[in-house]
């Protein structure tokens, strides 16, 4: 039969193991309470962070059908790999026609700088025949004078001084139109020589078009700007594309990553650029990671929403604002390559007072 005494031991027990745990439940909250007084007061803390690297959206540099895809979801691509082909029969065949209308152009030119060499040669011949139009000239001018002298002395007759003086005016002619075919010589090759030129810009113009035909072929062959890791995928084989669609997202791996905090005003007096931080992710709790600040941010992330606060408009109740921190991990690559952008962090940064 239990007596009173048994009793009053066991409720001495229990009181003394109660007193006991609520003591070492009463330390250990002291000694976290101090800790985290200690952390406080030696960092700089916040939650409200985010791991972020550069996604970059793939765009079609020209419209068609899309014949052929090369990536996957998720695909590691390097650097210059195809991601997908365009449909380019059609610039094909505007290429071809911008060849074969250069190459038309180019035979212009070719007969224009013959028609120049010709005329040349034509000028040349005209300029021969000025130089014996004017000696025959010259011929006839004494011969007219030396009969006009014997006729004045009646030594010849009228009729001879006649075929004389018709022989210097024949002369004359002859010179005369020497002269102007000489002169239409050398306007014929100053205006061929300036359709020469105008043929030469459009041979630089039909040559511009066919590099830009060239670029078009091109474009439809979609290559990996960088190394990067394929995000979500838009678009299947055989749709229609325009220019500018966006047909997939990467993800740039050679930008590095970097976590955006954002801090209270309260905490930046004790932040400067190139301060270390350690950051840790719901994703890998028991990992810490390496960081240095690379900027503040301008302005509050208030001021860059798309309407921002005006507190003159009504009744002003004073909220404590957040400026984005940029702080750039500097673990080595292969650490930092299982974190994601958008994963959430915790950013502890050190003060210096």
């Amino acid at each position: 039969m239990t007596t009173n005494t048994d009793h009053s031991r066991t409720d001495k027990l229990i009181t003394r193991v109660t007193a006991w745990i609520a003591g070492i439940i009463l330390l250990v909250l002291m000694i976290w309470g101090i800790f985290s007084l200690w952390d406080l007061y030696r960092y700089e803390e916040t939650n409200d962070a985010q791991v972020q690297e550069y996604i970059n959206p793939v765009t079609s540099r020209v419209g068609g059908f899309i014949r052929e895809i090369r990536f996957e979801e998720n695909q590691d691509i390097n650097m210059g790999d195809t991601l997908l082909i365009i449909d380019n029969s059609e610039y094909e065949l505007q290429q071809q026609q911008a060849e074969a209308e250069l190459a038309n152009a180019r035979a212009q030119l070719e007969v224009l700088k013959s028609h120049v060499e010709s005329s040349s040669s034509s000028a040349q011949v005209n300029e021969s025949q000025i130089i014996a139009a004017k000696a025959k000239l010259h011929h006839e001018e004494q011969e007219f004078a030396r009969y006009k002298k014997l006729y004045d002395v009646e030594s010849a007759t009228r009729q001879q001084l006649e075929n004389v003086q018709t022989a210097l005016e024949v002369a004359r002619a002859n010179y005369q139109t020497a002269l102007k075919n000489y002169e239409a010589d050398k306007l014929k090759v100053k205006d061929t020589k300036v359709q020469t030129a105008v043929a030469e810009s459009e041979i630089k113009r039909r040559e511009a078009m066919l590099n830009r035909n060239k670029l078009d072929v091109g474009y439809t062959v979609v290559t990996a700007p960088y190394n990067c890791k394929m995000g979500r995928r838009t678009i299947q084989p055989g749709q229609m594309v325009q220019a500018g669609q966006t047909l997939a997202y990467i993800v740039n791996q050679e930008a590095g990553k970097w976590v955006v905090a954002n801090f209270k005003e309260t905490q930046l007096r004790h932040m400067h650029v190139g301060e270390m931080a350690e950051i840790k992710t719901d994703a890998y709790p028991g990992k810490i990671f390496k960081g240095k600040i690379e900027s503040l941010s301008p302005a509050t992330g208030s001021s860059f929403s798309l309407l921002p606060p005006d507190n003159s408009t009504g009744n002003f109740v004073k909220i404590v604002q957040r400026v984005p921190v940029r702080i750039r991990l500097v673990d080595e690559p292969a650490e930092i390559a299982v974190l994601r952008s958008g994963m959430n962090a915790e950013v502890l940064i050190r003060k210096e007072n």
